[in-house]
């Protein structure tokens, strides 16, 4: 498979690179930072040299980079099989005091990447009828917490995107997967205080979106949430 992977260089989007390197799939990648994107395909490229791995830096909270990196990886030529859209950023705050413009930069980041790689994909997608588009949401797609604010606003938005997604491309042989993450131990979560036995680890989220990959034509996961077995903090 070919499987591309947004917001890759660390986090979710780095498990989710590693799992499917380890399984023998093609790579196209990218990352706002370059240094660690680079650094990523340097120690993927190590451990599973069979593997193509292609990466570029791209800032996909911009409407123009989204879209390059689209093109980019069409510019391959390969059928993409899979797309993770992974890129994704949490500022906290609320409704009534974050600073100005953090609604309008959450959405660019957690939501129009997503919806502008989509786009310039999809077309391809739909004439080979087939792939699978996996959307990173979160819990806050589905419950409101405090501190939550322009995020949680813009996870919704994505669970939205999801939803009228999968129903649009049922007749194209797409599947789309909506992923709704509780707290796992990440880059982000280092350093909290955090036991990291009180929450998943992030493998856990990447065996069910491998998981659901592997699953004959005619079936399609429409929804993965997963939670700390404790349940949220």
């Amino acid at each position: 498979m070919n499987v591309v992977i947004t917001g890759a260089s660390k986090g979710f989007g780095r498990s989710l690179a590693e799992q499917f390197a380890a399984q023998g799939h093609n790579l196209f990648i990218c990352s706002r930072n370059e240094t660690k994107l680079y650094k990523t395909v340097e120690e993927l490229m190590r451990f599973y040299p069979d593997v193509q791995i292609k990466a570029n830096a791209f800032d996909l909270s911009v409407k123009e980079q989204a879209k390059a990196f689209g093109n980019w990886v069409l510019g391959f030529g390969v059928p993409v099989d899979v797309l993770i859209n992974n890129a994704g950023l949490f500022d906290p705050g609320s409704v009534h005091n974050e600073p100005e413009g953090t609604l309008e930069h959450m959405l660019n980041v957690n939501l129009f990447s997503a919806y502008h790689v989509t786009r310039t994909l999809i077309a391809q997608m739909m004439q080979q009828k087939s792939g699978h588009i996996f959307n990173m949401c979160s819990i806050a797609s589905l419950q409101a917490y405090a501190n939550g604010g322009a995020y949680s606003i813009s996870k919704y938005a994505l669970a939205g995107f999801s939803r009228n997604l999968r129903e649009e491309m049922k007749p194209h042989g797409i599947k789309v997967t909506a992923v709704y993450p509780g707290a796992a131990y990440t880059d982000s979560w280092a350093g909290s205080g955090v036991d990291p036995r009180r929450i998943m680890e992030a493998k856990d989220i990447v065996t069910m979106v491998y998981a659901a990959t592997q699953l004959s034509p005619q079936a399609c996961v429409e929804d993965i949430i997963l939670r700390p077995q404790l349940g949220d903090l």
